[in-house]
Parts: structure tokens; C-alpha cells; sequence
């Protein structure tokens, strides 16, 4: 049941804006930031460590992309605001961010795949981190209608509920980063742990959570 404002027409309002408005514009919106932001590592406008502040904040979007995913059903049920056309492209948006950290990573910072391989195996916040993207690939994969009808609904949905592993993950990933306990990735680990569990809750109808 969705939560209303007696005497206010805005949530319908809002929702038939919402439903007029195409995904496609995430793309490019999303790709922007990226130039942007290689391109003040390049000319060294990010600080002392370009390297490490570029790779660190293509992980954090990539962490906010996967939260704003997973926030998208308890929306829906809580507040009447449906973003359901928006999920996949946040969630491809997130594995765009993901692959770009992986990547400024293993090339710019350890500098080859030996290397990397070696901080896969020795350090456990890079294994973790690892594991929820890995987790994330078959997912990307599938992500377009075709998949859905070759594997069938269901089974596109069960393969689908990895993300809640892989974003549990990636938030251990990035306590596990800084040093101490932090509160800035512990706020992120416990925003995760709530809005999967907001997924799980029951609403009055017999159905599976979708992701």
C-alpha cells in the first residue's frame, strides 16, 4: 500500500511525468560524469593521487547506482513511485561504473594482470570486491528481453536475485577498504541490508521479489 497525502494530486502527477519519460537519456547521462572525471585526472584537477580518487569514485557510483537499484521496489510499495522502466539501465549504469573501476584498477594503479591477479589472492577486500562483480556479469548479460524469454521469467528472476549478494559485496568491499571502522561505509553496508530486507516484506499479495 502506498503512502498518500490526503488533499494532494502530486503523486498521480508525478507518476504520469515519470511514465512519459524514456530510459535511454541514463546512458549518456551516466557515460558523462566518467569523461568528466578522466579527464580531470588527466590534468591533474583531482588532487595529489589522480589515480587512486578517480578509481575510488567510479566505485562509489557504482555503489550508489546498485543502492538506487535496489531502492526502486520499496519505492514502488511504499511511496506509489514506479521507476520500474528506470532499473535496468541503473543497473547496466552500475556494472558501466564497475568495470571502469576495475579497469583504471588493474591498469593504472597495480599496472598489469599479474599484479592484479597477486592483490586478488593476497588482499581479502579486493577478493570480496571481486566476487560481487563477478556476481554482477551474468546478470549484465542478461539483461535485455531476448534473455528473458530464452531463460523464462522465473528463472530470469532467480538468476537476477544475485545482486543481492554482489551489493553486499561490493558494501563489505568498500568497509573493508578503509581503515578502522569507518562511518561512512558501515552507513552504506546497513542502507543495503535495509532495502533488501524492504524487499522481502510482505504487501498483502502472493509474490516472489523481483529484482
Amino acid at each position: 500500500m502506498a503512502w498518500t497525502f490526503p488533499g494532494s494530486s502530486e503523486p498521480p502527477r508525478l507518476r504520469q511525468r515519470l511514465s512519459r519519460l524514456p530510459a535511454w537519456p541514463v546512458y549518456p547521462l551516466a557515460v558523462l560524469p566518467v569523461i568528466w572525471l578522466f579527464w580531470q585526472g588527466a590534468t591533474g584537477r583531482i588532487g595529489i593521487e589522480p589515480v587512486e580518487a578517480v578509481e575510488h569514485r567510479l566505485g562509489l557510483w557504482a555503489l550508489w547506482a546498485l543502492l538506487a537499484g535496489l531502492a526502486v521496489t520499496p519505492l514502488r510499495r511504499l511511496a506509489g513511485l514506479n521507476l520500474m522502466r528506470f532499473r535496468r539501465a541503473i543497473g547496466l549504469v552500475a556494472f558501466f561504473y564497475l568495470c571502469c573501476h576495475l579497469l583504471t584498477w588493474a591498469v593504472l594503479d597495480v599496472q598489469g594482470l599479474a599484479a592484479a591477479w597477486a592483490d586478488i589472492v593476497r588482499r581479502p577486500y579486493v577478493t570480496v570486491g571481486m566476487a560481487g562483480l563477478l556476481l554482477l556479469l551474468p546478470l549484465a548479460a542478461t539483461s535485455w528481453n531476448g534473455a528473458i524469454r530464452r531463460m523464462g521469467g522465473r528463472a530470469w528472476r532467480r538468476l537476477h536475485r544475485l545482486v543481492y549478494p554482489a551489493v553486499l559485496l561490493g558494501a563489505v568491499h568498500f568497509v573493508m577498504l578503509r581503515k578502522g571502522w569507518q562511518l561512512e561505509p558501515l552507513l552504506y553496508l546497513g542502507l543495503a541490508i535495509v532495502l533488501i530486507a524492504a524487499r522481502f516484506l510482505p504487501t498483502g499479495k502472493r509474490s516472489s521479489p523481483n529484482r
